[in-house]
Parts: structure tokens; sequence; C-alpha cells
């Protein structure tokens, strides 16, 4: 036993040395001839200063949106986080989970927050957002979800391409990954689909954002793909709120830029940017709020934008009664087993493989998850994927550094208990199967029972984040069907908090293609503006 304990600590540092070796040849986002953009954690190099577009949030969805506006326009992206590059805590597969273990309030990559509910969850804080601390999973949404939102089917598919051709792999599956699939198959998750991108019922393999070398590839890479000359990151910023100035005619509110704090900083030291004020208003640019499904609505709320009530009790000036913000909000609740019997330490192992079940309701992966620095346990999770519980988010501060109150209700409508108990029954029987068994050398402990009750209670006692967290700032009751913020001129959010529902799969890949998408359709606006303001030939 000691000399196996010898050669597997070998193994371990060896693999370390090596990764660290193919780390210090990623240190850099610059790769294929790239220019990578101007990034600084000086205020001043930004202070004062105007641009075509200001995003708020360099997250999954922020990237790809400023490197599509840079093609054309000159673009500030505001990161309250710092850069993912030369962070092995970020980048290398290895450290998968770590970010989580080691949260803290102002100035760690992962920033952890507690539901009401009760229920510990987390938020990205660097360039990259959640795409630099998630398990990299890449999977589209499905057909169907696509046509309900209303997207052009074509430019989402070429969205969806752009962003694969850069940062998306196939993976090699891991002894466990291969293990999950065909527990997955025994429990009777058909049919096999393979490597698909694609959300389609049965069990497949999914792309990844970590590469042959277990090297994530988050989307702070796509930066690369857009003018260099045009984009300015500035990092470890915190927007305080949207500045406005209101039309002669008293009746509407014009967003003209935002004002920022240092994220390490005092919350009274501000600095302002600004929008650049072209001759021709129609074709000003926009401040575009892509800071998350917590971020945007905080920012909407300190901003005067949201309920009236709720903004007085904090002293803010309402500039627009909008009661949307911060409702809606969603969670998919989830459920997990440990199919080990006792903590050990393995290395860390994304998901790759998902199970998506019938109607797509239920959605499984596996993964090896550390929950201290030496030790990892095996889990088999679960989510429910069209929850119809729901709930809200509001301030606990006008510090926006500080994380807002939200609570999503889990499990609170009797239908979504129902399917958990049903999530319950079919985790059980994976984790039972003979794959994962035979694997094990013994049955896991799982401790469900089989009546309704003890079902029931053992999802509200269990129930967990899935990290798929939405809603806040929805289509149709905060922003418009071109994202929009009704009611105010110059302010769109573009993120995850517009979700009504999640893309039933991990959002990432629809978020990173919401993006590119919505980043084509202003350009495309833009220019259909200056066309048609433009006066007749001579």
């Amino acid at each position: 036993m000691k000399l196996r304990h010898i050669l597997y600590r070998y193994v371990l540092f060896t693999a370390f040395l090596f990764l660290q070796l193919v780390r210090l040849s990623h240190s850099f986002p610059s790769t294929q001839g790239k220019n990578p953009p101007y990034l600084t954690s000086d205020v001043e190099d930004v202070s004062g200063k105007s641009f075509d577009y200001i995003v708020v949030g360099g997250g999954t969805a922020g990237c790809p949106l400023a490197a599509t506006l840079s093609e054309r326009f000159s673009v500030l992206v505001i990161e309250r986080g710092g850069s993912p590059y030369g962070n092995p805590m970020v980048s290398d597969k290895i450290y998968y989970g770590f970010p989580l273990l080691q949260s803290d309030e102002f100035s760690s990559v992962a920033q952890s927050f507690v539901s009401k509910d009760g229920v510990k969850n987390h938020r990205g804080r660097v360039l990259g957002g959640s795409s630099a601390i998630n398990g990299g999973i890449y999977s589209r949404a499905s057909y169907d979800f696509v046509k309900t939102v209303g997207w052009d089917e074509e430019l989402v598919k070429e969205a969806y391409e752009w962003v694969e051709s850069n940062i998306v792999f196939k993976p090699e599956l891991t002894i466990w990954q291969s293990v999950v699939e065909f527990g997955l198959l025994e429990a009777g998750i058909l049919p096999y689909n393979g490597f698909s991108m694609e959300h389609i019922e049965g069990t497949k393999i999914s792309g990844t954002l970590f590469d042959e070398y277990g090297i994530r590839h988050t989307s702070a890479d796509l930066l690369e793909t857009g003018n260099s000359e045009n984009i300015i990151v500035l990092l470890n910023a915190t927007v305080k709120n949207i500045i406005f100035h209101v039309n002669g005619k008293g009746n509407e509110s014009i967003v003209r830029g935002v004002r920022f704090i240092k994220s390490d900083g005092s919350t009274s030291q501000t600095y302002e940017a600004y929008l650049n004020q072209p001759e021709n208003s129609s074709s000003r640019g926009d401040v575009i709020l892509s800071a998350g499904a917590l971020g945007s609505p905080q920012i909407l709320l300190l901003s005067g934008i949201g309920p009236e009530k709720h903004l007085k009790n904090f002293g803010i000036p309402p500039v627009l009664n909008l009661k949307g913000v911060g409702k809606e909000m969603k969670d998919n609740p989830g459920i997990a087993l440990l199919v080990d019997t006792k903590p050990l330490y393995r290395f860390p192992d994304t998901p790759q493989v998902a199970g998506i079940t019938k109607d797509m309701k239920f959605i499984v992966e596996g993964g090896i998850i550390p929950i201290s620095f030496n030790a990892t346990r095996m889990p088999i999770a679960i989510k429910l994927a069209f929850p119809e519980s729901k709930g809200t988010l509001e301030l606990n501060s006008t510090d926006p550094r500080q994380n807002p109150a939200v609570e999503f209700h889990y499990l609170e409508k009797e239908k979504d208990l129902e399917e958990c108990t049903k999530m319950a029954q079919l985790l059980s029987k994976i984790a039972r199967s003979q794959s994962v068994v035979l694997f094990l050398g013994k049955e896991p402990q799982d401790n469900l029972m089989s009546s309704q009750d003890e079902l029931k209670n053992f999802c509200k006692k269990n129930v967990r984040t899935y990290y798929h967290y939405h809603g806040g700032s929805t289509v149709g009751s905060v922003v418009d069907d071109d994202y929009k913020v009704y009611g105010i001129k110059g302010l769109r959010v573009i993120d995850g908090s517009t979700f009504l529902e999640s893309p039933g799969t991990n959002p990432m890949a629809t978020l990173l293609m919401l993006g590119r998408y919505q980043g084509i359709k202003i350009v495309r606006e833009r220019e259909n503006t200056t066309v048609s303001s433009s006066p007749p030939p001579l």
C-alpha cells in the first residue's frame, strides 16, 4: 500500500510539472498571431473618456459581445474582477473546482453567495466570468428553445459556429466519464448520440472549453477575435450606477455613461466614463449590462430603475418605476448522490457526458469535485430543466460589490417537488448500475427511501443549485426583443438575466452565442440607421 501511495504521488507530481510547462506557454492571451486587447487596472486610463459602447461585465456574454462590436466601434469593457491569464486555478483542469473553495468578499475569482433559501451558490468575478470557473460544458440550446425565444435561426447557427471555431473542443473521456456514460445508458437514457453539440434526448458527449492539454479557454479568449485597437478592458473596477441626462421635454431618460469605483477601493471615490455623442443622435451607442443574472438587475436598481418603493427604502432617487426588475428569478433545482464511500484525493474531473431524459425534463451529469485541497468526492447530479417555481432579487446594500439578496423558492410549486422525486429515483438507478458498481467495487450508499413522502423529504433537505440561475431583467418585462431597456434610451441588457427559462442544457454555450448574436444585430442596426439618415446624393 505504501509503494502504491508513493507511485501515485509520483504520477501526480509528474503530471503537475507537465501541466505547468503547458500553462506557461498559455500564460498570455495572444495566440495564432492575434493581438490581445489592452487590459488595465488603472482607472485613470479610462476616467473621463468616451466610447461608442460601454459593456459592463467581461463575462460569458460580455466578451463575445465586445469583440463583435469592436470590429466597427470603440468599446470599453468594465470587469469587476481581474485577469484569468497566468492563474492556474482558472486555466488548469487539474484545479477544476478549487476556486470555489477559496472565495472571499472582494477579490477571489469566484464570489460565493447564499440565497435566502439557504442554498450556497457562486458567481464568476474574473474576466471570462463564470466560463472561467465552471465545468466548461458546451452544449447548444434546443431548436424549440430558439424558436420560442424568436431568434433568427440562421444567425444563431452562425454565432454558435463562430464561438466553436475559437474556444470549443471535443473531449477525450476519462475513465470516470466513460463509467458515467455506460451508467446513463443502463438506466435507460437513450438513444446513444455519441459526440454532439446539440441538445437532444439520450446520452451524449458534450463539447468542452478544455483543450487536449487540459487548458481552459474562457470567453475572454474571444476578445482576441475583435479589433484590439478598439477595445479597452478595465479590470478590478465595479460599476456603481448608470449616468443619465433628461431630454428637453423631460419625459425620456437618456444614458450618458457609467460611474464606477475600484473594486478594492472606497465607494465614495468614483470615476466616470461616457458614451460618444455623435451629431446624429439616432446612431448613438449604448451602455450594455452583461453583468449576469445577479449583477445586471442589481445595477439597474442601483441606478434608480426598478420598483419605486424598494428604491426609496435605500434612498435611491427613482428614474423609472420598472416593476419587472428583480422579478422572474429562477434557478434549476438539482440533487446529487455521492457514489464514493469516503473522500479521497483523485484528479478533479469535469463533466463531459450528459444524460437528457424524455421531453428534456432532466439533465444528468457526473464529475469529481474537490471538497478541500486534499480530498475529492464523486457526485452524480441531476437538474430539473424547466422549474415552475420562481423568486425575486432585491438590494442588500448600495455598495455594488455586495451580493444582492436573492430567493429562488426551490421546489415551492408542487409539480417541481413531484418531478424531484422522479429525479431521485433515476439517480439511484444510475448509481446502482452495473458499470458504476463494478468501477467502485461496491454499491454506493444513497439512503434513498421508496415512499413518495420520504422522497419528497429527501428533495427538500438536499436541493442544491446547478449554477444555472437566470432572470431578473427578462425579455418582455424589463427589455424588449432587441434587449433594450423599456423607457430608457441607450441602455441594453444582454446576458442570462434576460432569460425567462434556462436553455434546458448547460446555458454557457447559449450565452456565448447570445453575445455574438446581439453584437452582429447591433452592428447591422447601426449600419442601417446610418444609411437611412444619410442625405440623398446631389
